[in-house]
């Protein structure tokens, strides 16, 4: 703790230059080391705090000063400071700050799986707006009769990055579909894949020669104001194979930015990937959307249950879950993370 106090006031001073801002760029960069360590260390002071307060609650308490309920609330509270703590050191690495990229995509199964992936889109647009977080729609296919063919989302705030990371995989979904004349049950797949934004410190080497760049007419949300000219722009880097696109904008050129910026966040992903995966094996591309390979299942009938394949944890509410009430799973995959801890979960039916 009192190191980051000393290292706190080092990087202060630096502010107090004359030409601070000369380098607006590593000025920001100063600021932003100050109120992360700020924040990690009014978290540990809160955390403290209340500690010593319920050691003292608990004197008065064996004096008969205090209730049994004010200690359990003060005991409660510390609990919730604790895990702001660990939660503030499982968004440790430097891209966990980034803003994040979500591409989502619907698996086989034509307009029922389409419908999905707009369920999906929604819901993460309702979990970021929840955190206060701004969203944009950078890219946009609509589903032929419904739903969605892919669409790429860009989650600004802070931590959006390090919040969202575990939700990377394939999401499944078994309902009654309204789209069956004979009301079936129907199982349908989705993945949603989650890339850093990076920032300009973070260098990825991209070669010109490797890209095939196509423009083309924008349409479907976030591109009903862009449809008159060839604004839309697709990168493919051919050889990985990767392919990114940008029509939010009137403007070709920022597309092309926009979809160049997205390039970089996922080959940075893709190369930590390989990285983190190299000692276990287990890095696989992301390309199956398929039965074995979900995280999560998302059950409306014939009874109502989310359950996560990888923490076991579980919501009897799929209503709230898929209206952004997402936090309890992202919690405990982020936790497995840092623990390493694996669980033996049977998917539900």
């Amino acid at each position: 703790m009192d190191l980051k106090k000393i290292e706190i006031e080092e990087e202060e001073e630096k502010t107090q230059s004359p030409d601070f801002w000369n380098d607006s760029k590593n000025a920001e960069q100063i600021l932003k080391k100050i109120k992360d360590k700020k924040r990690w260390i009014e978290s540990y002071s809160q955390a403290e705090e209340t500690y010593n307060d319920l050691n003292v609650l608990h004197e008065f308490y064996v004096e008969g000063e205090s209730t049994q309920e004010e200690l359990d609330a003060q005991y409660h509270l510390l609990e919730t400071r604790i895990d702001d703590l660990e939660f503030l050191q499982m968004l440790s690495n430097k891209e966990d700050a980034f803003d994040a990229i979500l591409k989502i995509n619907p698996g086989a199964g034509g307009t029922e799986s389409q419908d999905w992936a707009e369920m999906l889109q929604r819901m993460y647009s309702r979990w970021a707006e929840k955190r206060g977080y701004k969203v944009e729609i950078v890219d946009y296919h609509g589903g032929e009769q419904a739903g969605i063919k892919s669409a790429t989302l860009l989650v600004k705030g802070e931590n959006a990055y390090g919040y969202a990371k575990t939700e990377s995989g394939v999401h499944r979904l078994v309902r009654i579909s309204p789209y069956d004349s004979s009301a079936r049950r129907h199982t349908s797949f989705s993945s949603v894949w989650v890339y850093p934004v990076i920032d300009d410190d973070i260098d990825i080497e991209i070669n010109e020669s490797d890209l095939k760049i196509d423009t083309y007419r924008a349409s479907g949300a976030g591109g009903q104001h862009v449809n008159t000219t060839d604004s839309a722009v697709r990168i493919t880097h051919q050889p990985t194979g990767i392919v990114v696109a940008s029509q939010n904008d009137r403007s070709q050129h920022k597309n092309r930015a926009t979809a160049m910026n997205m390039l970089k966040a996922r080959m940075f992903e893709k190369e930590m990937a390989e990285r983190e995966a190299a000692a276990s094996g287990e890095y696989q591309e992301k390309t199956e959307i398929g039965w074995g390979h979900q995280i999560r299942s998302y059950v409306l009938q014939p009874y109502q249950m989310v359950k996560d394949l990888r923490t076991g944890v579980t919501s009897p509410a799929p209503d709230v879950v898929l209206d952004g009430g997402l936090d309890e799973f992202i919690s405990a995959a982020l936790a497995q993370r840092v623990t390493g801890e694996t669980v033996e979960v049977e998917d539900v039916e």
